[in-house]
Order: structure tokens, then sequence, then C-alpha cells
């Protein structure tokens, strides 16, 4: 079917290529000419394994582009609106310019009939009153929250774990549904769990799982902390929890946290949004979530300080990382680069290096050196940092190759992401998050 994209950001972009791979017409709309101008030439305004080759493949069919006119959209029996929802200046809660304008936008081009699904995360209640706004129009909006994971984006959008659809009451809502099922027949197909509920619900769905992700994180690191002045291993203790079915090892690994463009802002907007509901008490160790997950990047610079003596004035520290996660360039609240800002302002040469990540960390944070090149970035370092943990650092960074092109030994492992006992074996004073 003809659909439209509003908002071709990181969302956005993936959706609307998405959905041309598994057949649908789509145009992506976006206020932004350059990124319009790079993706109708297949070009990806970020990095995201795949999404290139959908992107110009999409393109040679004719089934995808791109427009700066809302007027582009007209036509389309689906709109779906996947603009960001940033974190207020000055505030917790969710900024909801971008939603506000989508729909605004997108109102004379709708005909009774049409179906409006919203996919950007937001505060549960929001959906009531854009439903309010679009029903003069005759059409219909659902809600239905999208659950990427960067890294993985493309594969979670064409054959997603679940999908969620929340929907209005009485026919338009079970006709909307049922179109739904037919946008996403592959995976329906399948067998993926389609579940339809209210627009409530399907707000809470996704504030709600990454709520729970992020406290799953955050515990292993109050764990780590409980570690750090026991003696006890806190990879081992999590390997022994993660046996137990209730709990799982998926996201118990301690280290310098989480970070990107959606964990901790939702977690924040989330506890705003309990707030003005008059129940903040509800999501009240959401705060202290945040703050351990916090706490962890102070740690891991207080490590390359212990490590080098006391100080790292003067020091060259080498910093693996800047994206906030692997398989990304995304530098949003990254804990990688906010820890290498921190030794920056103490003092230290930090030379920070990144398989992707480079030119989006340079503008965002001009003071540091940057690399493109690991070894070239190890060379001469006093202290290697490892905080994102991309296979070449993870695998592939052997400690004696290492101790060739480094002044010291001291490396800090804040993704407890390599062989402890290997690089001690080398000669190197190893730190890890949580460790002996």
């Amino acid at each position: 079917m003809r659909m439209s994209v509003i908002g071709c950001g990181y969302l956005g972009a993936v959706h609307a290529a998405a959905m041309a791979s598994i057949g649908h017409e789509v145009i992506g709309i976006d206020v932004d000419g350059r990124k319009i101008d790079a993706l109708s030439k297949g070009e990806a305004p970020f990095f995201e394994p795949g999404l290139k080759d959908l992107l110009r493949d999409g393109i040679a069919s004719g089934r995808l582009r791109f427009s700066t006119e809302s007027a582009d959209a007209e036509g389309s029996t689906v709109h779906f609106i996947g603009v960001g929802t940033p974190q207020q200046a000055g505030g917790y809660a969710a900024d909801l310019t971008y939603v506000d304008k989508a729909v605004t936008d997108l109102l004379p081009h709708l005909r009774p009939g049409d179906v409006v699904a919203g996919k950007s995360t937001v505060p549960v209640g929001t959906a009531a009153q854009l439903a309010a706004r679009i029903a003069p129009t005759g059409a219909t909006l659902i809600w239905n929250p999208e659950f990427l994971r960067e890294g993985w984006a493309v594969q979670d959008t064409i054959d997603p774990d679940r999908l969620v659809v929340g929907v209005p009451d009485g026919e338009d809502g079970q006709r909307a549904a049922q179109l739904m099922r037919d946008v996403f027949y592959p995976a329906v197909a399948k067998g993926t769990p389609f579940l339809v509920t209210d627009y409530a619900t399907a707000e809470l769905v996704k504030v709600a799982a990454n709520a729970f992700l992020a406290t799953k994180i955050s515990f292993i690191n109050a764990m780590a902390e409980i570690a750090e002045v026991t003696g006890a291993d806190v990879t081992q203790l999590a390997d022994a929890i993660g046996h137990d079915v209730r709990i799982g090892r998926r996201f118990l690994g301690a280290g310098i946290g989480f970070g990107g463009g959606c964990l901790p802002k939702d977690i924040r907007a989330f506890s705003a949004r309990a707030e003005e509901l008059g129940k903040g008490e509800s999501v009240a160790f959401l705060r202290e979530v945040d703050a351990i997950n916090l706490r962890r990047r102070e740690r891991a610079v207080q490590l390359v300080v212990d490590g080098l003596g006391g100080s790292v004035h003067g020091k060259r520290v080498a910093v693996l990382g800047a994206a906030f996660k692997p398989h990304s360039d995304d530098i949003r609240d990254s804990p990688a680069l906010d820890a290498a800002v921190r030794l920056h302002g103490l003092g230290a040469a930090v030379i920070v290096t990144d398989p992707q990540a480079i030119e989006n960390a340079r503008r965002a944070h001009p003071q540091l050196t940057y690399v493109t090149d690991r070894d070239s970035a190890l060379r001469g370092a006093d202290a290697v940092l490892v905080v994102t943990e991309w296979d070449e650092y993870r695998r592939e960074l052997d400690p004696a190759h290492v101790s060739a092109l480094t002044d010291g030994r001291v490396v800090i492992d804040g993704r407890n992401c390599l062989d402890s006992a290997a690089w001690r074996a080398a000669g190197w004073h190893y730190y890890g998050m949580g460790r002996p």
C-alpha cells in the first residue's frame, strides 16, 4: 500500500526503507533539506548496518522516495509519525514540539479512512489529545511504538519480536488494527505476536520496557559498587544470578553504564509524567537508576586517575570508543565521550578513536584529539580506557601488540569486555568495573 513516514531521522529513515523493502510504496518527509537530499541519493545520514543497501534498493525499485513537502503525504493510506521527542531544555519532560508540528502539517492532507500511526516515544496521554485533533478529518489515530535497537534497527523493523498497536474503541479501531496487520504482513504471517491495546497501554509499553532495561543495567552497576568495596567480582556475580530463569543474564553487564538517545531521556520523561499524574512515587526509583548510571562514568574516570598514580595531568590517555554503543555512530549522552571530556578537564591529553563516530564526536567536542586508526590512538599512551565494546577492542585487542605501542601498562576496562587474566599475564595493570 502507499504510506508516508513523517520525520526521517534515525527512526523514520529506517522505517521508511524497511517498509519499502517489504513491498510498500513509501514517501519519507522531513523539513531538513540536506537530510532529504542525502536520503534521495541512497546515502544514510547516520551509520546503521544494512541501511544503505536498503535505501538504494528502495530508490532503485521506485518504491521509496523522499521529500520536504508535507503535501506529498497526500494519497497515502497510512501515515507514520516518527519524529524525535527530546528532553526539554532545563527539565526532564519530553519535548513534543516536533510531534505537534508533524500532526499540524499533516492535517490538511488527511482523508476519511486514513490511518495515522504514531511511532514516536511520547508521554502517556498524548495519543488521546492528538486523536481529538485528527478526528474531524475522518482519519483514525493509532499508536504503534517502536522497539529498535541501534545497530540492529533494520532487522528489528522487518522482523520485530512483537508488534503493539494502540487503537480507539469501535469499528474504526478494529479496521485500523487490521490495516496494520496488512502493513506488517510478513512478520504477522510468521507468527510474530500482534498485540492490540488501548492508547495508554501502547504509549506505556515503550517507556516501561526502557525503564525496565535501564533498571536492570543500573542494578548490576549498583552491585558493582558493592563489589568494589568488598573484593567481589561483579561479572561472576552476574553469571551466577543470570542462571536464574526469572532473572536472565542479558543486560547484566556491569560497566560504565548506558547512554544514547532513548534510555536516559525516556526514564527522565517517564518520571516527569508520573509526577504530572500525581504518581511520582510509583517510579521514584528511576531517579536512583539515573544517578547510579551517571556515577559509573565518574568511577571509570577515577580508575584512570588511580591507575596513573593519582593524577592524569599531562598524561596521554587513549580512549577506545566514542559512540554510546557498538554498531552505531550515535554519540547522544555517550558515556565514552563523557569520560573523555572529564579526563580532558583534569589535564590529560586525550586521544579518542572509534570506527564510526569520530566526525559526530568532533563536532560535539572539538577540544579533544581524534584519530581514526586504533593503533595511532594507542601509540605513546600512558593509559588505555576501553569504553565502547566494538569487536576490534573487545575481541581483537591483543595485549602484547598494545604493549609494543604504549608507554604505560595501565588499562581500564569500562565495559568488562577484556580478558583480565590475559592482560595481567602480559604485564598490564588491569582495572575493571566492579572487579578485583
